[in-house]
């Protein structure tokens, strides 16, 4: 019970990192603005333990309310530099991850991804943006998380289980890494090919199955919001998110949560197994995957990125 009691403080810790950097605040400012020190700052994010009118002056701060701080209710997150950050933090904690989004789970994707996944970002961005310096910089935050959390995920060796959308993986095959549809031919080939390859590499996962990773590809229409369950050793988390990093990317508009409200969960945890059951799995869901190759490249598999190179990716995981 004691033990509970202090990781659900080191929560309210964690909970004001990810608000803190989400507004865009350092350590020096958010600590003068509260009027304390910038060590006692480190030691509130690290141990959680905070006065609450300290809780409610950063509250107020950050724009956001202090039972969100405490964890008496849903977390809100119009930010993704947040969204992201808070997940981070619970991936870290989590035993088990289930993951449905779209087009594919960033967990399982390439090392290459994100470079691709930031020009994407940033081509999607209209040239007029008022605040394009603003945002490029939060882009790069944005993806110095993700690249955390990929790293993580691979040194950790992290129990992923992803239910993948087919119709989504097919457009994705179709449309390729793109931010947006105004670019040469030749670069909209280049792209169609790199998502060629990421497909590639989960269809090898797929049949590999290396050590804590488990796909399912579902034929039928799945829902529209994407989720996923962070399940820890004593709770488990529910993030849904508008947030999307496959193609056209969306870093920049929409509400997520999370929570581990027990019937949020319960509801959550009911979908996901429905998902699962319905799924093709292992050499089922990579034959799938790659009859999506063949359906959207058509027979000339000189198209295809390596396969070897794409299977050495793959072992790296087992």
């Amino acid at each position: 019970m004691a033990r509970a009691r202090i990781d659900k403080r080191k929560e309210i810790g964690k909970r004001i990192r990810a608000y803190r950097m989400g507004a865009g605040l350092s350590p020096e400012e958010t600590a003068e603005r509260l009027g304390i020190s910038r060590a006692a700052l480190y030691k509130y994010e690290r141990t959680g333990v905070v006065k609450l009118s300290t809780i409610e002056r950063f509250a107020e701060m950050v724009g956001v309310s202090a039972s969100s701080l405490l964890g008496a209710s849903v977390e809100y997150f119009d930010n993704p530099i947040s969204f992201f950050e808070r997940k981070r933090q619970l991936e870290l904690g989590a035993v088990q991850v289930f993951s449905y989004v779209e087009p594919i789970s960033f967990l399982l994707v390439s090392k290459d991804y994100l470079a691709n996944l930031r020009q994407m970002i940033v081509e999607g961005l209209p040239r007029n943006f008022v605040d394009r310096k603003q945002t490029l910089s939060q882009v790069d935050t944005i993806i110095d998380i993700l690249a955390e959390r990929h790293s993580n995920a691979d040194q950790t060796r992290m129990n992923v289980t992803s239910v993948i959308s087919a119709v989504q993986v097919e457009r994705f095959l179709q449309t390729g890494m793109i931010g947006s549809y105004d670019l040469q031919p030749d670069v909209r080939e280049q792209r169609r090919l790199l998502a060629l390859a990421e497909v590639e590499r989960l269809a090898a996962l797929a049949e590999e199955e290396p050590f804590g990773v488990q796909i399912g590809i579902a034929e039928a229409v799945l829902p529209h919001q994407t989720f996923e369950l962070l399940r820890g050793r004593s709770e488990t988390w529910v993030a849904v998110s508008p947030f999307r990093l496959g193609e056209f990317p969306n870093i920049n508009l929409g509400v997520a949560y999370i929570t581990s409200a027990p019937e949020t969960v319960a509801l959550y945890e009911k979908l996901a197994s429905k998902m699962w059951a319905r799924a093709s799995r292992g050499v089922d869901a990579a034959r799938l995957l790659r009859s999506l190759i063949s359906r959207t490249q058509g027979s000339d598999m000189r198209r295809v990125a390596s396969t070897a190179a794409v299977k050495g990716e793959v072992l790296k995981r087992v």
